[in-house]
């Protein structure tokens, strides 16, 4: 009798332990490369690219961009909406940026090269909340 209450109190803990792992493993976040084989950059709408994605709140999205030319600015939504960087905006310059989707709206512009987010470099995002774990 002692021995099973032993091997049930180490049991326990280690099918836990295993359980939380596969929890984890299957609730990780989603790595999307903004405008897929393009990259962040003028020769495609990135407008549409976010349309048919399910993009949820901890998502990544990897920008990977020409330096000289172009960069990355997370903005409000009037930043998005008049191209201009608002008071608070984040800017990153890299040319390969991994930034993490919050909740609810994200907007993103380009504003190193002149005209380019009034073409179309430009993106608003509605992350959801995330999904729950597989089961």
């Amino acid at each position: 009798m002692k021995m099973a209450i032993i091997g049930s109190s180490i049991l326990a803990p280690a099918i836990l332990f295993l359980m939380l792992q596969y929890e984890a493993i299957h609730s990780a976040p989603t790595t999307y490369l903004v405008g897929d084989e393009e990259g962040w950059d003028l020769s495609i709408s990135l407008e549409g690219w976010p349309k048919g994605k399910d993009l949820h709140a901890g998502d990544i999205l990897e920008f990977i961009y020409d330096r000289e030319d172009f960069n990355v600015v997370v903005v409000n939504q009037t930043g998005h909406d008049t191209c201009t960087v608002n008071d608070g905006a984040t800017e990153f310059n890299s040319g390969d940026d991994k930034i993490p989707l919050i909740f609810g709206a994200n907007y993103f512009i380009c504003s190193k090269k002149e005209g380019a987010c009034a073409v179309g470099m430009k993106m608003a995002i509605n992350a959801t909340a995330p999904p729950p774990p597989s089961k």
